[in-house]
Parts: C-alpha cells; sequence; structure tokens
C-alpha cells in the first residue's frame, strides 16, 4: 500500500498507539477474571464488572459522536490516553468491588477480543482521510492485522503473574503490577499521540459535522449491530477464559497460551480480508467468513473435553475477524467524508452498549451451571445477524 509521505507519517503513529493498546488489552482481557477471583469475587461479579466496562465504553463513545465534533480530534486522544492510565492505577490500587466498579465504568478497561475504547472512531476517523477504496481497506485491515496480532502477545503475557509467584513474588502484588503495566502504556501512548498533528498535513480534511444524508443508513446498520454485539458480549474474552476455568480447570498460563493462538489466527486471517473483499465485496465478506465461525462456538460449547473445545474455539478464531476490517471499510464507504467520525461513533456504539447487557446474563448462567449456554445464545445471535445483514444490504453493497 503506498501513503502520500506525510499520511505515512500520520499512520505510522495511529497504528503504533493501536498495537500498544492491543498489547495490554490481550492480557487484561484474561487476566481480569482470575484477578476477580483471586480477590474473592464470583463468576457474576466477573459479569457485572463486564458489563460496566462495556456500558461506559459506550456512553463515552455516543457522546463522542453527538458533541465530539466540537473539540479537536487530537485534543480527545491525549485525553482517552490520560483515561487509560487512570484506569490502569484505578485497577491496581483498589480491592473492594463498588470502586472497582466505577473505574471500569469510566475507564478503559476492554474485556472483549476487539476494541472497544472511545480510541477506535477517532483513529477510524483519521485513518479514513489517509486513503480511498480498495486502500482504505486495506489500511482497516493494517490496523487490525496490528490490534489482533499484538493482542495475541499480549495474551502470552498473562504468565508472568504466575512465573513471578514462582520466584516468591507474592501473587497478587504480581497481578496489581501488570495493571500497573497497563497505566504505563497509556502514558506512553499520550507521549505518542503528542507528536499528532493537529490536521493532516497536505490532506484537505473535511469539517466534521454530526450525521446527516447518512442517518437512515447509519442506524439501520447500528440497529443489526446491536444484534451482533449482544450476542458478543455473552462470550467476550474475560467470560469465555471464564469458561475455559470453569469448565475445564485450565490454568492462567494455560489460557494465555490458548489466547495467543487464537489470536494470532484471527490477525493470519485479516490478512485474507482485502484480497477476499476485492473478489466478493465487503458486505460478503462480513457474512460469509461470520457465519461458519459461529457454528464453530456452537460445536465448541457441547465438546466433551478439552482438546475438542479448543479445537473448535482456535477454528472459530481463524475466521470470526475477518469481517472486521471490512465492516470498517464499508460503514466509511457508505457515509459522507463529514460524516464519518459519527457514523464510526454511531455504529461503535452497539457494539459495546448492546454487549454491555450480556456479560452480566453470561456470569449469571455460568453461575447457574448453564455453562454451555451462552455460547449456543451467542451463535445462534450472531448468524441471525448474518442473515439479517445480507438481506438489508445486499443491494447496497460496494467493492
Amino acid at each position: 500500500m503506498s501513503l502520500a509521505a506525510n499520511a505515512a507519517a500520520e499512520v505510522r503513529l495511529l497504528l503504533i498507539g493501536r498495537g500498544l493498546r492491543a498489547f495490554v488489552d490481550g492480557y487484561v482481557a484474561v487476566l481480569l477474571p482470575a484477578y476477580l477471583l483471586a480477590l474473592g469475587y464470583d463468576t457474576w461479579h466477573v459479569g457485572l464488572l463486564s458489563t460496566a466496562t462495556l456500558l461506559g465504553s459506550a456512553l463515552a463513545t455516543l457522546a463522542l459522536g453527538a458533541w465530539g465534533h466540537r473539540a479537536a480530534p487530537r485534543f480527545l486522544l491525549l485525553a482517552a490516553a490520560l483515561l487509560m492510565t487512570a484506569t490502569g492505577l484505578g485497577f491496581a490500587a483498589l480491592s473492594d468491588f463498588w470502586p472497582l466498579l466505577l473505574v471500569a465504568f469510566f475507564g478503559t478497561l476492554n474485556p472483549s477480543a476487539g476494541d472497544v475504547s472511545v480510541f477506535l472512531p477517532l483513529e477510524h476517523s483519521r485513518l479514513a482521510l489517509a486513503a480511498e477504496g480498495n486502500l482504505r481497506t486495506s489500511l482497516f485491515a493494517r490496523y487490525s492485522l496490528i490490534g489482533a496480532f499484538c493482542a495475541a502477545l499480549g495474551a502470552l503475557a498473562v504468565a508472568v503473574p504466575d512465573a513471578l509467584a514462582g520466584h516468591g513474588v507474592d501473587r497478587m502484588l504480581a497481578l496489581r503490577c501488570m495493571f500497573v503495566a497497563y497505566a504505563g502504556v497509556g502514558a506512553l501512548i499520550w507521549l505518542l499521540y503528542a507528536r499528532l498533528p493537529a490536521r493532516l498535513p497536505g490532506i484537505p480534511t473535511p469539517a466534521a459535522s454530526p450525521l446527516g444524508p447518512s442517518r437512515a443508513v447509519v442506524v439501520r446498520l447500528a440497529a443489526l449491530f446491536s444484534v451482533d454485539a449482544f450476542a458478543g458480549g455473552l462470550v467476550v474474552n474475560s467470560l469465555l477464559a471464564l469458561w475455559l476455568f470453569e469448565r475445564f480447570g485450565l490454568s492462567l498460563t494455560a489460557a494465555g497460551a490458548f489466547f495467543f493462538w487464537a489470536g494470532l489466527l484471527g490477525a493470519l486471517s485479516q490478512l485474507a480480508a482485502p484480497r477476499l473483499a476485492r473478489r466478493i465485496g465487503l458486505l460478503n465478506t462480513m457474512v460469509f467468513t461470520h457465519i461458519p465461525s459461529s457454528l464453530f462456538l456452537i460445536l465448541a460449547a457441547f465438546a466433551p473435553d478439552l482438546g475438542l473445545a479448543l479445537s473448535f474455539l482456535l477454528l472459530r478464531a481463524a475466521l470470526s475477524q475477518m469481517d472486521v476490517p471490512a465492516r470498517s471499510a464499508y460503514v466509511m464507504s457508505v457515509v459522507t467524508p463529514p460524516e464519518r467520525a459519527a457514523a464510526a461513533s454511531f455504529t461503535a456504539v452497539p457494539r459495546s452498549l448492546a454487549a454491555a447487557l450480556s456479560p452480566t446474563l453470561a456470569g449469571l448462567l455460568f453461575g447457574g451451571g448453564w455453562l454451555a449456554a451462552p455460547l449456543v445464545a451467542c451463535g445462534v445471535l450472531k448468524i441471525a445477524y448474518d442473515l439479517a445483514l445480507w438481506r438489508s444490504f445486499r443491494r447496497h453493497a460496494v467493492d
């Protein structure tokens, strides 16, 4: 992919920032349930805290879509980086559940495999200016690939607390240090994004505006995305890790290894997404890779042993993320340039707002012994979403 030099410098900073965030998100998503269980909380508390995290992210992203055009994007990115630092320090310092819940709600913690933070629409709107058409799809694929690959590497870092504990370090202290590291990465991202220009040099930047001509399309997409998001909230990485802990007694280190390979497969699969989108279109790429991944998730729910369950989950991981760059490029392609930031926010909101409703439900189901129910419900709802999306937008397809 070829970009102008001034755009390439902008993109480089954004991609580095995405990679750093993904790395710490990768281990926090797996570490979070283990940390809460170590503090003496149960599966319901894990689900409730995941709900608070996603709900807070959704409301922040919604506010960004409604009023964010009044502030400079660079200022908002720097504020988000400071919030990330405060989130890590809060989790490292607190033990009582209700203060942790407040930090989760107002902070940037991410219990899922994808990015649900307020960073996402801000970065997307700036990336969308750097390329057009197929180049934009490739750029979003690179963005998603870096995020998925770094998150996979981050998952391996969950072995650090056990390794430190093996050398005499208090395990709870080791767990808290991981959140201090999260805060440190937030500070590093602040320094990184402080180098961003207020405007992309040499490239005309359309004045940001709230939704207007594209409102109907965005609302339809957001409604469908809410179904997908609710389903995904039932098996965000923190809850999938909890399922592996509860169903098979998997260790934290082994869970980290699994999420590394799952994340790596997801990252590699995104390399094929732009090429596939050029052949069959963005919409078909979104739908026809998603359905098989949901079927594998349902099969994993009924797997009789750990090996078979992990095999199905890895097959799911190889397909489930191929729609991510296609979806991002599709949204940017069906709206006018001034509406892109607002469209990114309003289509990202359901991916955390609707998802916020389901982790608590999943935690309750786990606590009641219905371990397979969240996985089956997720798979069925996602298949229904894919079919509805294809039926609604098959005549509105873009390359």
